[in-house]
């Protein structure tokens, strides 16, 4: 499976360099989410600009980053997603379940307001 992996302070922006998320590609992509997750990062925006088809076992993939992401208050953010892999998240009822939003920019400005209302939240619990 061919992708970057872009570090920032905050987050990481990992993006598949293929055309097709499928069975064949998934349990290396869940592997590498899992990694990036094991390298203490707590934020991960997905770059699906180059994804133009998605499996079931894609979406699993990515539901594996979600949740291990999401899991210690951090956050997972697909970005860029091409009309026929959104369709299928909007089939499956994903689009509920995922934070979509179009491009990096607004991916990352999301990770930012997410940073804020989490130490607001830790302040709050302090008082």
């Amino acid at each position: 499976m061919k992708y970057t992996v872009d570090k920032k302070e905050q987050f990481v922006i990992f993006t598949p360099m293929e055309e097709k998320l499928d069975s064949a590609l998934s349990p290396k992509l869940k592997s590498e989410l899992l990694t990036v997750h094991a390298e203490g990062y707590n934020n991960l925006i997905i770059d699906m600009s180059h994804v133009k088809y998605a499996d079931s076992s894609g979406l699993s993939a990515l539901l594996v980053g979600n949740r291990e992401f999401s899991r210690n208050g951090g956050i997972f953010i697909v970005a860029g997603l091409q009309d026929h892999v959104m369709k299928l998240i909007k089939i499956s009822m994903l689009d509920k379940v995922f934070h979509i939003v179009e491009t990096l920019e607004e991916a990352a400005e999301a990770i930012f307001m997410h940073e804020i209302d989490a130490e607001n939240e830790e302040e709050e619990e302090e008082d």
